[in-house]
């Protein structure tokens, strides 16, 4: 053999190593952000039941749930109740109209039943609702509290991702983690859209 084919086959053996590298870095990047997509799919349909399971709570307590323990104790014993809504217009004098409102309560039906039924989530398991997925046990962060709008108090609540996986949501002590709700606006929307 000669030099030359000596040094194309060396060429050629190093030209196929950085292309595998090459391509084995990309391929990296791509299968950690389509991870990170499927993990942040998950937290935030966990964040998106409990934010129903608060808004149950309030509409039943009068204010949100401030941890974990009472909002599970609520999911597993509470009831929703069905209440019939009937407007009744009569027309008075002049063409004045008069309008009554009158509320029946028809039954109630329980919290589990109603937010987490087995056609909804078939696989739901209120032990790991807290749970934030892949992060090896850890609990959402959950807040509640009264706030001052306009001289009226106003409930808030905010449960969030205490360990985000997306390097991005890290930046600055987890300032842009995975939440619902606000701590400091009458809100009861997620960060993600």
């Amino acid at each position: 053999m000669n030099l030359t084919k000596v040094l194309s086959l060396v060429f050629f053996v190093v030209a196929m190593g950085l292309g595998y590298l090459l391509w084995k870095g990309v391929d990296d990047v791509v299968e950690t952000e389509k991870r990170i997509a499927l993990i942040e799919a998950a937290i935030i349909e966990k964040l998106q039941m409990l934010r129903d399971a608060q808004l149950a709570y309030q509409a039943s307590k009068g204010v949100y749930a401030d941890n974990w323990d009472s909002l599970r104790n609520f999911i597993e014993t509470g009831e929703i109740w069905i209440v019939q809504r009937t407007e009744t217009t009569k027309l008075l004098e002049y063409g004045k109209e008069e309008i009554t409102v009158t509320f029946d309560t028809l039954g109630s039906v329980s919290v589990m039943d109603s937010l987490f039924s087995e056609e909804k989530y078939p696989d739901f398991k209120l032990e790991a609702l807290a749970v934030v997925p892949a992060s090896g046990g850890k609990q959402f962060e959950f807040f509640a509290d009264q706030i001052e709008r306009n001289s009226y108090q106003v409930n808030v609540f905010e449960i969030r991702d205490p360990a985000p996986v997306n390097p991005e949501r890290q930046l600055n002590n987890n300032e842009k983690a995975l939440k619902v709700g606000s701590r400091t606006d009458a809100s009861t929307e997620g960060n993600w859209k």
